[in-house]
Formats: C-alpha cells, structure tokens, sequence
C-alpha cells in the first residue's frame, strides 16, 4: 500500500513537471488556426492527395489510343543461293504493321470508369477529411475543458496545501488532533489523485491533437464565450438536415459513385462483347505472286463461343447490389441526423436546467469555505463535504459543457456542414 502511494506520488510530480513545461512551451492557437494548421499539416490528408493523383492519372491512361504492332519477316537462309540471312535486294523479307480498333465506344465507356473512379477518390478524400475534422475539434474542446478543470483543482489544492500546513504547525502544538490532520490530508491525496487522473485523459488528448496537427510542441486552446455562444439550435428540423447530408457528405457521394460506376461497367461489360477490328497492312518482298507486294488486313474476332456472358451478368447484379448499398446508405444517414440532433437537444436541456447563477454562487460560497472553517464556524466534516462537492460539481459541469460543444460538433459532423459559425 505505501509503495502504491509513493508510485502515485511519483507519477505525480512528473505530470507536475510536464505541465509547467507545457505551460512555458505550449502553442496557444483558436478553434480557426486549428483549422487552418489541420489543412496543411496533416500527414494523413497529404499522403490521400496523391491518391487523387494517381486516380486522375489513369484517366490520362484511359484515353490513350492503342499502339500500333509492327511485325518483320526475315530470310534466314536461302538454301538455292546458299546465303545467310538473304534478305538484300534479290532475297526476301516481309513487314506488317497492324492497329486495334476499338468498336462499340469502348474506349469513352472505359474513360467515362475512370472519371467517375476518380470523382469516387475525391469524394473518399471529403470524407476523411470530415471525420479527422470532427477529430480534431473534439480533443480541441476536450482539451479547453480539461485545463479549465484542471486550473481549478490546481487552485482548490493549493489552497487545501496552505490549510495543511497551518494544521500541522497546530497539530505539533497539540491545538487540533490527529485525526483532523489525517483527515485533511486525505482529502488533500483524493484531490491530487483526481488532477492526476485529469492530466492522463489531458495527456492523451494532446497525443492526438499534435499527431492531427503534426505539431510537438502542447497545444493551449483559445476559446471566448462569443465563439461558444455559436453552438445554438436555429430553426432546424431532422428532414432539412438528413437533406443536406445527402448533398454534402464525402461517404454519400461515394456511394452514390460506386452504383454508378456498376451502371458504366455493364455498359463497358456489353461494349466487350463487340469484336475489335485490326486493320494493318504487309509489305512481301519476293515472296508473293509478285515481288514487293503490298496488302492492307482486316480482321476481327468471331464470337461463336465467348460473348462476354458472364462478365455482363455479373455487371447486372452488381448494379441492383450497389443500388441496394446506396439506399442502406441514405437510411442510415438520416438516423445518425436524427440521434446527433436528439443529442443536441438533451444536452441543451440539460444546460438550461443548470441555474445561470449557480457557477457564481457556488464560487463565492467557495471562497468563504476556508475562512469560515478557519474561523471554526464549520466543522471538519462540513469543510471536507464543501470541497469535495465543489470539485465534483467543477468537473462536471466542466464536463456538460464539453458535451454540449461535442454534440453540436457531432451534428456538424453528421450533416457534414458547419452549421454553427
């Protein structure tokens, strides 16, 4: 048990030590900067831009036409005049060049695949881009709440520290007793215990707002109550909102992307069906009906056997499976807009049953705690419940307001607009 308490005692005084570190060396940066820095920082959103790139280069790689074959025919030996790769003026040689042509528009079926993929690619590129964004701004307001916490509860035990002491100086004196002693320093380790398990959740918190904002530095939010009063609920309705989801979430329109692309592929699939032509011409040096003869080719496949069958009836299924995937789609978007929009809502009730002055009242009710308890107009135990009660009211009511700017954050998210500006 007393090595346990030492082990948090340790990991206390290092978290101690980190925090005046990050107080000293920390970025402080708003809610837009955030914004800004993600954009350009996130190595995550770099790395997918050359995906984008790759995907708009095969497009260049669709159009391409077919490159012609050239084909030679040499005389290896001419066994009449006893030569060796006879193939001078009075020996033999012949040279065909061939070209594909593609029939039944396969080559714009095949270029219109590749746009609509690399549409799917930039669409795929939105949505990472919302879900980290949510990301980012939810450690972002989870960090604000959690140092303000934290600075209360700083002061709460710095104040509780003094009062400690002055107990001490009492107790060698034989003015108070042991056990009040005892008490208040237990009081004092619940207290340090809580910070401590306030900076682990602060901890991870940063971990993952630098690694979004590719950043080493500690990152200090900056937050006024202007930029908190934007998270109101305007006249919005689930409908008007699943509507716009549909219109501007990346995942819908990647969805909506792969049933069309289903569409083009059964149009390319039956395009294959059609034979291509090859159209090529030779050129017989002596060994035609007559010397130097030239003549043009034309052929083709003849679809007696492979017609392309299966390809096409695999194609056919997938648009009715991919049409079915898109409709599951917009059904669960509409349920994630109403869950984040209930969501807003039981917390702004919540908020609104919190008495505006209670922060204030409890506040001053705080300030005299100490000098009362002092003065002994509180007993030991009155003094530890007011503490107590006050820091946990503290955390939590730090903890509903990180709710509520994460329920409206999480109905951003959802909709996939900035409703709150």
């Amino acid at each position: 048990m007393y090595y346990l308490i030492l082990m948090r005692i340790a990991i206390l005084i290092a978290f101690l030590l980190s925090f005046r570190s990050f107080a000293q060396d920390s970025l402080r940066i708003s809610l837009r900067q955030a914004d800004s820095l993600f954009v350009t920082n996130n190595l995550i959103l770099l790395a997918e831009r050359y995906r984008i790139d790759a995907a708009q280069a095969s497009v260049i790689q669709a159009r391409l036409w077919d490159n012609p074959t050239l084909s030679t025919e040499w005389n290896l030996y001419n066994p009449t005049k006893k030569r060796v790769l006879d193939v001078g003026r009075g020996g033999e040689k012949i040279i065909s060049i061939e070209q594909v042509i593609q029939t039944a528009g396969k080559r714009s079926k095949q270029v219109a695949l590749s746009l609509e993929n690399a549409r799917m690619t930039e669409y795929e590129f939105l949505d990472l881009l919302r879900i980290l964004k949510f990301e980012l701004r939810s450690n972002f307001f989870d960090i604000f709440f959690l140092q303000n916490t934290l600075n209360r509860y700083q002061r709460q035990i710095e104040t509780l520290q003094s009062t400690v002491t002055a107990f001490e100086t009492q107790y060698e004196k034989n003015n108070v007793s042991l056990r009040e002693l005892l008490r208040l320093k237990a009081l004092l380790f619940q207290l340090n215990n809580d910070k401590t398990e306030i900076l682990f959740q602060l901890s991870e918190k940063q971990r993952s707002l630098k690694t979004l904002l590719n950043s080493n530095r500690p990152l200090s939010p900056l937050v006024n109550e202007t930029e908190l009063g934007h998270y109101k609920l305007a006249s919005y309705d689930a409908n008007s909102l699943s509507d716009l989801a549909l219109q501007n979430r990346g995942d819908v329109k990647v969805t909506e992307s792969i049933a069309k692309q289903a569409e083009l592929n059964y149009q390319l699939q039956k395009s294959l069906a059609v034979p291509n032509l090859r159209l090529g011409a030779t050129y017989d040096q002596s060994g035609s009906y007559v010397n130097n003869y030239t003549g043009l080719t034309l052929g083709a496949d003849l679809p007696f056997f492979n017609k392309n069958q299966g390809n096409i009836k695999v194609a056919k299924i997938l648009i009715e499976y991919r049409k079915g995937g898109q409709e599951q789609k917009k059904n669960a978007v509409h349920n994630e807009v109403v869950a984040a929009l209930e969501k807003v809502r039981y917390v702004e009730n919540m908020v609104q049953s919190v008495d505006s002055k209670f922060t204030d009242q409890f506040e001053l009710l705080n300030k005299g705690v100490l000098e009362n308890f002092q003065k002994r107009n509180l007993t030991l135990l009155e003094f530890i419940d007011l503490i107590e009660t006050y820091s946990e009211s503290i955390k939590e009511l730090n903890r509903l307001k990180a709710d509520r700017v994460g329920a409206y954050e999480e109905l951003n998210f959802t909709v996939g607009q900035e409703l709150f500006n």
